[in-house]
């Protein structure tokens, strides 16, 4: 037996297929029918895409991957595929039975069956690589690469990608909620007498300038590269990862331009504040290679407040609104709200990481002089 990350990775997966299935969480009621209905349809649906079919497979394969690893790690390992391939079935037979009650979601036996075959294939790549010695040899790596007690900066940059993925005003531009906040007190709080307590910006937002939106996009980049030298020491390494960071963050960026407004426009974002903020952004980054831990996670905290400042004391501008719209009402409505809330909430949660992360060590420090 060794001790696994996966358990408490595969609950989190499982937290979002929930999330992304029963979103937008509005409007339950009954429909008049049976909600086992679904099972009895004909196969295929009448509206059915190869998006769907892929998303499907694709969605529940991450859980079947860590649900067999968790398994096989906790000393069941002839267990560990049946396991994960009948609880990934379970939990979508309930998402499909629960959709029944939304009126923006349709269930589908061809989503239930698409989803066990997705969990049973992430199950089978987890045993081929556990028979392989894959597994062990990642074990080993993570070891030499990062410093103990790292679990959490490691699972804020496996989560920053995906955060990427949902369109941002700025490139790397995550957290920029204020605004939103705002008209959503406003809207919660109209005809109350609480309104007039709410405090409001006197004038109106200004557009950013070119040198804010070089700066807000070299900070955006700079930001999960600091993250990352809180769990790296070797500088070899750090400019490894650094260099990845960079990569990793164009190539999403690219991704998530060319979902919202098709492939040909898959490189506009990249315009030349954007161009200059990535080179800038990569520049620090690798300046900062020999910075210790502890600086780091210190200067972490500034470049997180500046962004955020940054960000939030800009306004949206309408053809970004017109992106989001797209997003909410098309075919990405499953991850509409679970992107939205991991581009929303990850600065924030990196945020509290750092702090707690300093206050720990000035503990510790405390501790030690005393």
């Amino acid at each position: 037996m060794h001790r696994t990350s996966a358990w408490p990775l595969a609950l989190i997966y499982v937290a979002l297929i929930v999330f992304a299935s029963l979103f937008p969480f509005e409007g339950w009621r009954a429909q008049g029918v049976s909600p086992w209905v679904f099972l009895s349809a004909r196969i295929p649906p009448p509206y059915w895409t190869w998006f769907d079919v892929n998303v499907n497979v694709a969605g529940y394969a991450p859980l079947g991957f860590l649900l067999a690893l968790a398994c096989m790690r906790s000393g069941w390992p002839r267990a560990a595929v049946p396991v994960a391939a009948v609880s990934g079935a379970l939990l979508s037979l309930t998402m499909e039975f629960l959709q029944i009650y939304l009126p923006r979601r349709v269930p589908s036996n061809l989503d239930l069956l698409l989803n066990a075959l997705g969990t049973l294939i992430g199950a089978l790549v987890a045993a081929l690589l556990e028979r392989l010695g894959a597994i062990a040899r990642w074990s080993r790596l993570r070891e030499r690469w990062f410093v103990p007690h790292t679990s959490g900066a490691l699972a804020l940059l496996a989560l920053w990608p995906w955060a990427l993925l949902f369109p941002a005003a700025l490139p790397y531009g995550l957290g920029q909620v204020w605004q939103r906040l705002e008209d959503a007190l406003v809207e919660l709080l109209e005809g109350t007498p609480f309104l007039e307590w709410l405090p409001t910006r006197e004038a109106p937002l200004e557009q950013m300038s070119r040198g804010g939106e070089l700066l807000a996009v070299a900070l955006g980049l700079l930001t999960p590269c600091l993250l990352g030298y809180c769990a790296v020491r070797h500088l070899g390494r750090r400019a490894v990862l650094a260099l990845g960071v960079a990569a990793v963050g164009v190539a999403v960026t690219a991704l998530s331009a060319s979902l919202s407004w098709g492939p040909v426009h898959a490189w506009e974002w990249l315009t030349p504040a954007a161009r200059a903020g990535t080179l800038l952004g990569l520049g620090l980054g690798l300046a900062l290679l020999a910075l210790p831990r502890r600086a780091c996670a210190a200067l972490l905290l500034v470049v997180l407040v500046l962004h955020l400042s940054l960000l939030n004391d800009a306004p949206q501008d309408a053809y970004f609104a017109q992106t989001l719209a797209a997003w909410e009402q098309g075919r990405f409505i499953r991850f509409y709200g679970l992107g939205q809330w991991l581009g929303w909430l990850w600065p924030y949660a990196a945020l509290a990481y750092v702090l707690a992360l300093v206050s720990r060590r000035e503990n510790r420090t405390r501790a030690g002089d005393a």
